[in-house]
């Protein structure tokens, strides 16, 4: 795990006067990496970028990290110069850009969705017997990998009624989304050689949001034999920064899983694998002006760890590459009200919610807006932030 040092100061204070603002995602404390076009990399700093390259900072992803104390000497109050200066524009005139992933991967972290999503099927036997051994997980499409912002168009497919003979095909009836956390690989291993649990955090870069946007309807009917299809491959949003795991040292937590596997077992791990993240999920329909609160949870609340999905993943001798994206699953805890999805909060569409415009939700809707937020903050440390991740329901190309 990463170490605390001066980074972590909450007393540091930096020369671009919107970081030291204590409720911005981006003070000092934090400097998340991101990439505006043409793939430049940018480090956020209150409501400014920092453009590495005009700034004299030669970047390749893999060495973000050890960037971290020089980039924070560069921007600390006092020391401002012209050509650090010149190198910062305005957060709102960057052309922010998503990361790309090479590969993505989805796991299914949480055992309170798994939990309650299995009570929606299976009554008597919600959590299949593998769940407390297996870091479950199915591989994405990285192709539909998208940025913030992004409208996401409704998906078509088959989906079958319970009490229907046969099948149809048309766009879908409960588009879902899934609240999550992309933990991004910032240094890859050698096909054969597994990571072990102990070394696994050195491979993550940082973390970003994650909506991995869910046909319902289309994913009961295709889902078994073979898992997540089409239900799952038509969008993911992701948010532009990414958080580095040096920025989240102060907000460590003990992992939830009691007893899991030697190979996905370490002491370290099991006092602070965890991440303490607030996580927040909003919605705004095409009548309101503000959105309202669906959920507020805490990725602490997760029954796998960032270092136990590592390990996993590559424990076969799979080789993950520098770029490639591992999503967290939904993000639920154990209330209601920290459940990460509609198919959670509205029991499979049984109770539907409602909105403060008055208007009801099973599903989304066109026109709807789902934003994503995180943030974390512990007494005696600066409040960081993952900033948000967006996107609104169009309707489907037919």
């Amino acid at each position: 795990m990463r170490s605390l040092d001066d980074t972590h100061d909450p007393q540091l204070r930096s020369w671009v006067e919107s970081a030291n603002d204590p409720q911005s995602d981006f003070p000092i404390q934090n400097l998340p990496f991101g990439f505006v076009a043409g793939g430049r990399a940018v480090v956020a700093i209150g409501d400014r970028v920092l453009d590495l390259a005009r700034a004299g900072i030669a970047a390749e992803f893999g060495q973000f990290p050890s960037l971290r104390h020089r980039i924070s000497d560069l921007l600390r109050a006092g020391n401002r110069t012209p050509a650090t200066e010149a190198a910062l524009l305005p957060m709102r005139d960057a052309e922010l850009v998503a990361l790309a992933p090479g590969d993505y991967t989805d796991f299914y972290a949480s055992i309170h969705h798994a939990t309650r999503v299995g009570q929606l099927f299976r009554p008597d036997n919600p959590l299949l017997p593998n769940y407390k051994y297996v870091p479950i997980a199915y591989h994405g499409r990285s192709s539909s990998i998208v940025g913030s912002g992004t409208a996401i168009h409704r998906p078509s497919g088959q989906s079958k009624a319970p009490n229907a003979e046969l099948p149809v095909f048309g766009p879908s009836k409960r588009l879902d989304y899934e609240l999550e956390v992309g933990v991004v690989i910032g240094r890859g291993n050698t096909l054969g050689e597994p990571i072990p649990i102990e070394r696994a955090e050195e491979h993550a870069l940082g973390v970003c949001l994650v909506n991995d946007w869910s046909a319902r309807d289309i994913q009961a009917w295709e889902y078994q034999p073979l898992g997540p299809f089409l239900s799952k491959n038509f969008a993911t949003s992701i948010s532009p920064w990414i958080v580095t795991m040096e920025a989240l040292a102060p907000f460590r937590a003990p992992a939830t899983n009691p007893d899991p596997l030697a190979y996905l077992h370490s002491d370290e791990n099991q006092q602070s694998g965890g991440i303490d993240i607030t996580l927040e999920v909003l919605l705004r329909s095409r009548k309101m002006s503000e959105p309202t609160r669906l959920s507020i949870g805490s990725f602490r609340d997760m029954y796998w760890t960032a270092a136990q999905m590592i390990a996993h993943h590559t424990s076969n001798g799979c080789n993950l590459r520098a770029g490639d994206l591992l999503a967290s699953g939904t993000v639920s805890g154990p209330e209601r009200e920290s459940a990460g999805c509609l198919l959670e909060l509205t029991e499979g569409g049984k109770k539907p919610i409602t909105l403060w415009s008055g208007e009801q939700r099973t599903f989304l809707e066109d026109g709807d807006e789902v934003i994503l937020r995180g943030w974390c903050e512990r007494p005696g440390f600066r409040r960081i932030g993952l900033g948000e991740c967006r996107g609104a329901i169009v309707a489907a190309r037919l």
